[in-house]
């Protein structure tokens, strides 16, 4: 009788896995997923620690997240073996590309592990990493060894005065620079990340374009924008996409050029005496919700569709409650299947009823 009842939980157990495996299956067999606006789910940030050595005013103000703030323990952090199985369920849902950020990622010291695993092991086409920049001098040989593709570093100031005020620590932006020089010197492609607020740092623009382009360097400017509840984010603190676009050109003539993926974020300019480019990221502005794919990971395993977003989704969760590789998918391509987030889209009406929506802080899931 027992080995019957145990025959029978047996075979109870494979019927479910096979279940399991054909709704995986069939969710892959009709290709990628795509969400309720047919946009399918192609890039993967991962947010591999909360925390940060900055306090930038416009992600993490040190007035929130000072020395009593309950940042997560290492046990509710993925593992490596955890982020290697996750990562592997988004590749078989047609994910190819995948940025490593934080919080500051280089506070983890496995990253370059991480890197190692993603593309040696894993064979991921494009691997990235955003960072402040502050530990990149140092780490910078081992993430190369590791087969980092590209870096996206954060520098929204070249006066040390100002600079100190937007990483909120009064820190000097220099070490910052050596890190990049010394990433560039390793041949890593490399764009700068600068958030624009007006009257904070909006005069920077030219000196910001002069300093990189004669490096070889792009620069990405950002609008400000009102990611999480604690930026003290107001839309009269944006500086238009147009608007930088006139500065810039107005000293060094500018080309639109066109977007090299669908989706592409930025919007790119080339200057017309041939060097280099810079790009424009205008979510207040010129929203881009109609053609983003890009899926948030947490630190603690939390699945985000979107950087506005309000609530995720736990494949942490899940996956230590046992699922395997097919439930994984299955669990993943339902929730992109599910997506409806276009925030920005919906902003202007927002900010005009005065609807307040509550939003998961960019420090937690990665800008």
């Amino acid at each position: 009788m027992h080995a019957l009842n145990a025959l029978t939980r047996f075979s109870a157990c494979i019927r479910r896995r096979q279940a399991r495996a054909r709704l995986a299956q069939a969710a892959i067999s009709m290709g990628p997923p795509t969400d309720q606006f047919n946009r399918p789910l192609r890039d993967l940030r991962i947010s591999v620690t909360d925390r940060c050595n900055f306090r930038c005013p416009y992600c993490m103000p040190k007035e929130v997240f000072g020395a009593g703030y309950p940042f997560l323990r290492d046990p509710q952090l993925m593992t490596l073996e955890e982020l290697t199985r996750i990562v592997r369920a988004f590749q078989a849902l047609g994910v190819n590309k995948v940025r490593l950020t934080g919080g500051e990622p280089l506070l983890r010291a496995d990253v370059p592990e991480l890197v190692r695993i993603l593309k040696q092991e894993l064979g991921v086409k494009d691997v990235a990493l955003t960072t402040n920049g502050w530990l990149l001098e140092k780490l910078a040989p081992a993430l190369r060894a590791a087969g980092l593709d590209r870096l996206n570093v954060s520098v929204d100031a070249l006066d040390d005065t100002t600079a100190g005020k937007l990483n909120g620590l009064g820190f000097s932006v220099e070490r910052v620079l050596r890190g990049i020089d010394a990433a560039a010197a390793l041949g890593f492609p490399i764009k700068i990340n600068t958030v624009v607020q007006l009257g904070v740092n909006d005069s920077e623009l030219l000196t910001l374009c002069e300093y990189f382009r004669a490096r070889g360097h792009a620069v990405r400017f950002i609008e400000f924008m009102d990611v999480g509840n604690t930026n003290h984010w107001s839309v009269e603190r944006v500086v238009p996409a147009k608007e930088i676009v006139e500065r810039i050109g107005a000293k060094w003539p500018l080309a639109a050029v066109g977007p090299a993926y669908r989706g592409e974020v930025a919007a790119r300019y080339r200057y017309l005496d041939g060097r280099g480019e810079i790009g424009i990221i205008s979510s207040v502005t010129e929203p881009f919700c109609r053609d983003c794919h890009r899926a948030r990971l947490s630190a603690d395993g939390k699945l985000f569709t979107c950087l506005f977003a309000s609530l995720g989704w736990d494949v942490l969760g899940a996956l230590r409650a046992g699922a395997d590789a097919a439930g994984l998918e299955t669990y993943l391509s339902r929730v992109w299947g599910g997506r409806l987030d276009r925030y920005s889209d919906e902003r202007a009406e927002l900010i005009a009823t005065g609807e307040a929506r509550a939003k998961i802080e960019m420090s937690y899931i990665g800008g």
